[in-house]
């Protein structure tokens, strides 16, 4: 029997990988290749997981360690419950961080960035009316994520803005990461997140939930105080504060294997168990215990209420490896800073 990696060894395991080096895989993305992904906004990836087997994101961490501090950094992310950051509508836009799949023929458009030095350069192939996180009018992060299907390649923005017609864009960050690949962004990187991940494999998908009934990868969370430190796979912080009692940047959590979910709709159910197994990790700076998702008008925004009867005390931390906290170059932007 498969026997998962601690902790401990995934972070040196994705320290050696490095920012130009990438994982074992037969085929893009997995060792069995799966269906092609549709096409457009909210398309089923039918299927095919980001990133090999073998990466940290795809871990099932629900036998390994709980870390020393774990109650104490629970506690720091706030004495709230898990709150559904994704649903149908909210504002009279669509509520989450929405993505959209294209294929290599998708025109490729010049990006400028506000924080160039920590971007990767464009062009992306971001089509004219790709959805912006929050919509067109949105004050927030206005998030772009597009899926190259056939070159199996993420292309993620933060504060994204289409100019003359989306025929370029402005942004304040931008990330590519190879879908087939184990490879970390460099060493005290921002991405379009704060805590140099990418957003994608984090989110929580229709497809997933509904049409596989199985969700095989780490969610992303935020907190509202956060640590000047990360911890693999993490590459970036956000904050000034060096109080060792607060979480870092990619801080892993896990739902206690006691709590209860019988009695819970189909689709938290899933949700539940998946992060018995695969837990949660600390991407950004935000409200306490809000879980990542991408909108779809399909959720019953009713069923994923039912969240909120999680507690954030219902998790814990897996046992973390070396903390970083001297390494990345600077506090970048991504999201609400401490």
């Amino acid at each position: 029997m498969h026997r998962p990696l601690t902790i401990l060894a995934l972070a040196a395991l994705t320290a050696t990988v490095g920012a130009c080096s990438g994982g074992s895989s037969t085929g893009p993305g997995e060792e069995d290749p799966q269906d092609t992904p549709g096409l457009g906004a909210g398309a089923s990836l039918n299927g095919r997981r980001p990133f090999p087997a073998d990466n940290p994101w795809n871990a099932d961490v629900s036998s390994l360690p709980v870390d020393p501090r774990s109650a104490t950094l629970i506690a720091n992310c706030g004495n709230r419950n898990l709150h559904p950051d994704f649903g149908t509508e909210w504002n009279e836009a669509p509520n989450g961080i929405p993505y959209v799949v294209v294929d290599g023929a998708q025109e490729r458009v010049p990006v400028t960035f506000y924080y160039g030095a920590e971007s990767d350069p464009g062009p992306y192939p971001i089509p004219p009316d790709a959805p912006i996180e929050g919509g067109p009018q949105s004050q927030g992060d206005r998030h772009v994520l597009v899926i190259d299907r056939d070159a199996w390649v993420l292309y993620e923005l933060f504060d994204a803005h289409p100019i003359d017609g989306g025929a370029r864009w402005e942004a304040g960050s931008g990330a590519l990461f190879d879908l087939s690949s184990n490879a970390l962004r460099h060493e005290g990187w921002t991405s379009a997140d704060a805590a140099g991940l990418p957003i994608f494999p984090g989110l929580l998908r229709w497809d997933e939930v509904m049409e596989a009934g199985e969700i095989q990868h780490a969610l992303r969370f935020t907190c509202p105080r956060t640590r000047r430190a990360y911890v693999h796979p993490a590459r970036h912080f956000a904050s000034s504060n060096t109080d060792p009692d607060l979480p870092p940047m990619g801080m892993r959590v896990r739902l206690k294997a006691d709590f209860a979910i019988e009695g819970f709709p189909h689709e938290v159910q899933v949700i539940l168990t998946a992060l018995k197994r695969y837990g949660m990790m600390l991407a950004d700076n935000g409200s306490a215990w809000f879980v990542s998702g991408a909108p779809d008008p399909r959720w019953s925004d009713e069923n994923l209420a039912r969240l909120r009867d999680v507690p954030g005390s219902a998790f814990e931390v897996v046992e973390m490896g070396p903390i970083i906290t001297a390494a990345a170059s600077g506090i970048a932007h991504s999201g609400r800073q401490n």
